[in-house]
C-alpha cells in the first residue's frame, strides 16, 4: 500500500485534529462539571446583593421547614470556612403565615444583636421541642433565658427597620423565583435547589463552583 506525502500529512493533519478536539472535550468536562438547567438555574433577570464588592451565597429558607433544619450543620459549618471576597447572607423565606412570622422574628433578633447565639436555638426549639414558636407570647418566654426583655422584643418587633427588611426579603424571594427552601443563591444569578443538586452536599459544591465562576469574570 503506497501512501504519499501528501496524503501522510493530510493524516497527521486529521489526527491532530481529532486530538486537540477531544482534549479541548475533555478540558470543557474538567472545567464546567455543573450545567446551568440540570444543575443549577440561571435568574432571568439578577437580584439584588447586600455587598456588591462582595461574592454573595444566598441562603432562602424557613424556620419551619424540616430539611432547612437538618440543613443548618452542614451548612453553618461551610458558611465559616467561606473566603474574605464571599458574603453569606440568610434570607428568610415568606410565603404566608408563620414563615412571614419566623422571618419576622429573624430579623427582630438581628436587629437586638441576638441572632448568631440564637439561630441554631430556634430551630432546635420549632423541630425538637415542638415549640412552634408562632406567637409574640411564646417567642418572650422562649427568648427570657437570652437576656431579651419582653419590652426590648416588642419594641424591635414592630420596628421600622424590622418591617422594613422583611419587605425586602419578600421581594427577594420574588426574584429568585424559588418555589421552596432550602435553596442558594449565587451572587443574585443562580438558584441552587436540592432536587437539582441531589444532595445537601452537592448543592454546596456547586455554590463552590458558580462562586470561582464570578471570581473569575471579576
Amino acid at each position: 500500500y503506497y501512501l504519499s506525502l501528501e496524503n501522510y500529512m493530510r493524516a497527521l493533519l486529521t489526527v491532530g485534529l481529532i486530538w486537540l478536539l477531544g482534549s479541548f472535550g475533555m478540558a470543557q468536562a474538567q472545567e464546567a462539571p455543573y450545567q446551568a438547567g440540570v444543575h443549577y438555574a440561571v435568574l432571568p433577570t439578577p437580584a439584588t446583593t447586600q455587598d456588591p464588592d462582595k461574592i454573595e451565597v444566598a441562603e432562602l429558607f424557613w424556620y419551619g421547614c424540616p430539611h432547612c433544619f437538618s440543613f443548618q450543620p452542614t451548612l453553618h459549618a461551610w458558611s465559616e470556612t467561606l473566603p474574605e471576597d464571599v458574603n453569606f447572607r440568610p434570607v428568610p423565606a415568606m410565603f404566608g403565615g408563620d414563615w412571614n412570622t419566623h422571618a419576622q422574628l429573624f430579623y427582630t433578633l438581628e436587629s437586638l444583636g441576638k441572632l448568631d447565639e440564637t439561630h441554631d436555638a430556634v430551630f432546635n426549639a420549632i423541630h425538637r421541642e415542638n415549640n412552634r414558636l408562632n406567637t409574640e407570647e411564646v417567642m418572650v418566654e422562649f427568648l427570657e433565658p437570652y437576656g431579651i426583655s419582653e419590652e426590648d422584643f416588642n419594641k424591635a418587633w414592630n420596628s421600622f427597620g424590622v418591617k422594613s427588611k422583611m419587605s425586602q426579603a419578600e421581594q427577594l424571594a420574588r426574584a429568585y423565583r424559588a418555589t421552596g427552601v432550602p435553596c442558594l443563591i449565587v451572587n443574585g444569578k443562580y438558584r441552587i435547589e436540592g432536587k437539582m443538586a441531589g444532595s445537601f452536599e452537592n448543592m454546596l459544591k456547586i455554590a463552590e463552583y458558580l462562586v470561582e465562576q464570578e471570581r473569575q469574570a471579576q
